[in-house]
C-alpha cells in the first residue's frame, strides 16, 4: 500500500486499497444533460471514480468522488454509478466505501440530479445492518452529501480540509465560519456524532483499512482471525488503567488491538473493537479519567451517564447487534447527569441505550469494575436487561445509590454523625459484590489480574448463542 495520498479521486482508492487490486467499474460514463451549455464540458467518469479492490485480502467496493470535475458535484450519471456500486456490494456481501469530496448537488441537473440523490439514500438504507457502509471526507461534504454520511456504520474526516454540514457555517443565524466553523473536522467529531475518525490522509486511509480488517464483510460472516496470543494471559496492571478504558481495553484484547470508535464525542463512554480468541468483540466502557499519549491525568468523570454518551454507546450496540458482533460492557457508572439542558433529552437518550442493551441478541457480558448504581446501572448492560453472564470486579459496588448520601435519608437525626457513619456503613456493605452474588445478581466474583480468560471463556462458551424473540416488523424505539 502506498502511504503518500495524492489528494486525487484516484490516488486516494489506490492507496486506499492493496496494491494492484483495484478494477474500475464505469470509467466511460460521462454526464448527458445539456442544461446550461453542459454538453461543452468534459466530465471523465462524471467526476466519481467507481470499482472494487481488495484490503488486506478482503473484497470491498469504493467510489471517490473527483473534485476536479464540475467540484465533484453529484449528478444524474454520478449518482447512477453509486447506486450500481451498492448493487454488486449486496449481491456480493461486501463493504462499500465511499472518499467524499464534492460541491454537492449538480444544480445544472435540477430534477435528475435530486431523483439521483434520492436513489443513493434508499441504497444506503437498503445495505444498513446487511454490508459495513464507511464514508470518507476529505474536501466538501455539504447539503445532502452530508446526510449520506450519516446514513454510513463510521464516518472518517480529514482534519484540515474536509468540510461537513448541511448548512454552511455562513448560512446559520447570527454565525460565520471564522466565529465559529461549524463544518471542520474538530467540531464536527468534537461537537456531533457524525464523525468517528479523524486525522491527516495518509492516517484516515490507513484507518479505514484497520476497520475494513477487525469488521464482518456482511451481516452473515464472522470476523475471526488466527490467535497468538496466551487465552488464558493474566493482566497485572489492569487495574492501574482501569479508569480510561483507552487504555484498559488494549490490555485484554489479543495482541493488544483496539479500535476505538468516536473518540473525540462525549468522551465519558469509550466505544470501540477488541480481539479476543480471534474474534472482533464490540466493547462499551465507562470512563472515569482521561489520560493523554504520555500517560498523564487530562480530566476526570463521575460516574454519570450523559444524553450523549448514551446515545453514542446505543448506536454502537446496535451496530455490533446487526453484524452478530458480540458486546463486551465494562460497568462503571453512578446516575445520571443532573443540568436543565439534559433533562430534555435524557429519559428518551436513556431509552435508546436500554432498548438496544434489551434488544441485541449478540452475546452480552459485562464486567462491573467500580460501580454499579441505581438505574443508571439497569440501563448500562445489566442482567435483567439481557446481559448473558454478569461478573464483577471483588471490590465493585451494585446496589442503588451512593451509601453516604442513602445514610442521610435513612438517618432522622443529621446531627447524630455517628448514626449516619453507621448506616453509610451497612448500606455499603448491603451494596458490595459479594452480597449481589449471593442473590444471582452478579455470575461470578472475578480477581482482576484474571479478568481476560473469565472474559474469552465467557465469549467462547457463548459463541453458539441462538436467542427467539416475538415476531414483529421492528421496534420503535
Amino acid at each position: 500500500m502506498s502511504t503518500t495520498a495524492q489528494g486525487s479521486a484516484r490516488s486516494r482508492i489506490n492507496a486506499l486499497l492493496d496494491d494492484n487490486s483495484f478494477v474500475e467499474i464505469g470509467g466511460a460514463v460521462t454526464a448527458r444533460t445539456t442544461n446550461f451549455s453542459q454538453q461543452t464540458k468534459e466530465t471523465p467518469a462524471d467526476g466519481v471514480v467507481t470499482g472494487y479492490g481488495v484490503i488486506n485480502g478482503n473484497l470491498v467496493y469504493v467510489y471517490s468522488q473527483d473534485a476536479s470535475v464540475l467540484n465533484g458535484s453529484v449528478g444524474e450519471m454520478h449518482a447512477k454509478k453509486i447506486a450500481h456500486l451498492y448493487d454488486l456490494a449486496l449481491k456480493m456481501g461486501a463493504p462499500v466505501i465511499g472518499l467524499l469530496d464534492s460541491a454537492g448537488l449538480r444544480l445544472q441537473e435540477l430534477t435528475d440530479a435530486l431523483n439521483g440523490f434520492g436513489r443513493i439514500y434508499q441504497k444506503a438504507t437498503l445495505a444498513s445492518g446487511v454490508i459495513p457502509q464507511i464514508t470518507a471526507v476529505f474536501g466538501n461534504c455539504g447539503g445532502g452529501l452530508a446526510i449520506l454520511a450519516s446514513l454510513s456504520d463510521f464516518t472518517f474526516m480529514e482534519e484540515k480540509k474536509a468540510k461537513l454540514f448541511v448548512n454552511s457555517p455562513n448560512a446559520l443565524d447570527g454565525n460565520y465560519a471564522s466565529k465559529l466553523d461549524t463544518a471542520a473536522a474538530a467540531y464536527q467529531s468534537e461537537n456531533t456524532a457524525n464523525v468517528d475518525f479523524v486525522g491527516d490522509e495518509d492516517a484516515v486511509l490507513n484507518g479505514i483499512r484497520d476497520l475494513v480488517s477487525i469488521l464482518p464483510s456482511n451481516n452473515e460472516d464472522e470476523a475471526v482471525c488466527e490467535v497468538t496470543d496466551d487465552l488464558n494471559r493474566a493482566v497485572d496492571s489492569i487495574e492501574n488503567g482501569a479508569s480510561d478504558p483507552a487504555i484498559m481495553l488494549p490490555q485484554l484484547s489479543d495482541g493488544n488491538v483496539f479500535f476505538e470508535v468516536g473518540k473525540n464525542h462525549c468522551k465519558g463512554v469509550v466505544t470501540g473493537f477488541i480481539k479476543m480468541n480471534g474474534a472482533t468483540i464490540g466493547a462499551v466502557a465507562k470512563r472515569t479519567e482521561l489520560f493523554d499519549e504520555e500517560g498523564n491525568s487530562v480530566k476526570k468523570y463521575d460516574g454519570k451517564l450523559c444524553p450523549g454518551c448514551a446515545e453514542k454507546a446505543a448506536d454502537f450496540i446496535n451496530f455490533c447487534d446487526a453484524f452478530g458482533i458480540p458486546v463486551l460492557t465494562i460497568v462503571d457508572v453512578d446516575g445520571f447527569v443532573a443540568t436543565e439542558a439534559s433533562e430534555k433529552v435524557i429519559a428518551k437518550s436513556v431509552a435508546k441505550l436500554t432498548y438496544a442493551y434489551a434488544n441485541a441478541t449478540v452475546p452480552k457480558v459485562s464486567l462491573v469494575i467500580g460501580k454499579a448504581l441505581g438505574s443508571a446501572s439497569i440501563v448500562f448492560g445489566s442482567k435483567s436487561i439481557g446481559a448473558d453472564l454478569y461478573y464483577a470486579w471483588n471490590d465493585a459496588q451494585i446496589g442503588v445509590m451512593d451509601s453516604n448520601e442513602a445514610a442521610r435519608i435513612i438517618v432522622d437525626d443529621l446531627t447524630d454523625t455517628d448514626a449516619v457513619r453507621k448506616a453509610s456503613e451497612e448500606f455499603a456493605s448491603l451494596q458490595s459484590s459479594q452480597t449481589a452474588a449471593a442473590r444471582g445478581v452478579v455470575d461470578d466474583l472475578v480477581d482482576p489480574v484474571d479478568t481476560r480468560k473469565y472474559l474469552v471463556a465467557a465469549f467462547e462458551m457463548l459463541y453458539t448463542k441462538r436467542e427467539n424473540r416475538p415476531d414483529k416488523k421492528h421496534g420503535t424505539v
